[in-house]
């Protein structure tokens, strides 16, 4: 299926964008001091100096490995792997592995004081990718290459946009908005189109983004929690940045985190509605919502419990731990990192029960009210020479009866 050109030449700038904002830094924050990092592979380890009490090592592990990359390549050096007793940040080599080394160069140009900065990962981060790109193209066509597009964006907007202003002392509630609200375009008239369709997604997802922010608002005070329940919250603060609101953050955290949900519901119902209307173009307005909110029902009740497998499998190491301590279930669900996952899994899932009634509604007065012209050509490109259904929109006495008063339209959506 070809595209037309103001979508490819909405992807251009989004690809433009991408790129740009690859090296933007809004934070200014001076880099690290680091060395050269290379790809090594481990020929002896020298555990001599390795304490070890139960499961826990401590002090260091000393290899020998032979750099395999940088310009360094095929030469031997020593290695310092410090393990510090902590489980989720140790590595413990042995010989064979590849590993990341970080090192400095001597006056000689010669390599020394070396650092195991962890298993080499980065190749086979690139692989998965790759296969994650192709697969979506396999699967999805040219729907899969705009997906793609997407994903790079919202990545780079994350990682060079949101999180730097945050540093950089701006307000977490409305800067995520904002930042959801770009995304959220961007996502649903990427993948979408720029389309009645993608617009139906789109007011439908904010609409239940913006129900999801004011209900973490009200929740979060009402439940008395803070930011600082996150990990490496308090880690930030003593990093230098005492100004943070991690209230706030977490309270950001709530809907950003259920923001793809949402998306993903909201394109379902505008997708199923685009498709009863090219099939049926001249269908009534309130059937038309009526049909996209069944279809709205029957996807919620899937949808209901994706946040609390995707929030829940994340901790189950937790549960594990107070299930094998015997706590009463009464002190678990009031402990405070409990109660801020309840928090994050029911309140982000209001915005996805939400989303289906708000976007069918918005979807059912697009197609009847909007360019009628536009949607011909939207049908048009997808059924290729198909021929196409004239569409004449009803008499304004004829929907009016059909639509009754506002009594019945919250009557048929109740049903």
């Amino acid at each position: 299926m070809s595209l037309p050109k103001r979508e490819w030449l909405f992807l251009l700038i989004i690809a433009l964008i991408s790129v740009g904002l690859s090296f933007l830094d809004l934070a200014h924050i001076p880099q690290a001091p680091s060395g050269v990092h290379c790809r090594g592979l481990i020929v002896a380890v020298d555990n001599s100096q390795v304490r070890v009490n139960l499961i826990v090592k401590t002090e260091e592990q000393v290899l020998t490995v032979q750099l395999l990359s940088g310009p360094h390549k095929d030469q031997k050096m020593s290695v310092t792997n410090m393990l510090t007793g902590k489980m989720e940040f140790d590595e413990f080599y042995q010989t064979g592995e590849e590993l990341l080394v970080e090192y400095g160069v001597d006056k000689d140009g010669k390599p020394q004081n070396g650092l195991a900065r962890g298993h080499y990962r980065l190749r086979l981060q690139i692989v998965l990718i790759a296969l994650f790109g192709g697969l979506l193209l396999l699967v999805a066509g040219v729907t899969g290459v705009k997906a793609m597009f997407s994903f790079i964006f919202v990545a780079m907007v994350l990682w060079k946009l949101y999180f730097p202003l945050l540093l950089l002392g701006y307000p977490p509630l409305l800067t995520g908005l904002t930042v959801v609200a770009l995304l959220t375009a961007v996502i649903t008239f990427t993948v979408g189109g720029v389309n009645h369709r993608g617009l139906a997604t789109f007011a439908g997802s904010m609409m239940g983004i913006l129900l999801t922010c004011a209900l973490a608002v009200w929740f979060t005070g009402l439940f008395r929690l803070h930011g600082a329940i996150r990990p490496f919250a308090e880690t930030l603060l003593y990093s230098g940045h005492y100004d943070l609101n991690l209230t706030n953050i977490f309270i950001a955290s709530v809907f950003i985190g259920s923001s793809g949900a949402v998306m993903d519901l909201a394109m379902d119902i505008a997708a199923s509605m685009d498709e009863l209307q090219r099939k049926h173009p001249d269908i009534g307005l309130l059937e038309h919502i009526c049909s996209g909110l069944r279809v709205g029902r029957a996807v919620t009740g899937t949808m209901t419990t994706t946040l609390l497998l995707a929030y829940s499998s994340s901790h189950i190491a937790m549960f594990l731990l107070f299930i094998a301590k015997g706590l009463p279930a009464v002190n678990i669900l009031n402990a405070p990192f409990v109660a801020a996952e309840v928090l994050n899994i029911l309140v982000g899932s209001f915005g996805l029960v939400t989303v289906a009634p708000f976007t069918a509604l918005v979807a059912g007065f697009l197609y009847r009210f909007g360019n009628h012209q536009d949607i011909k050509n939207s049908h048009s490109r997808d059924v290729g020479n198909q021929p196409q259904q004239k569409m004449v929109p009803l008499p304004i006495g004829l929907w009016r009866a059909k639509l009754g008063t506002i009594s019945g339209l919250v009557r048929v959506i109740k049903k």
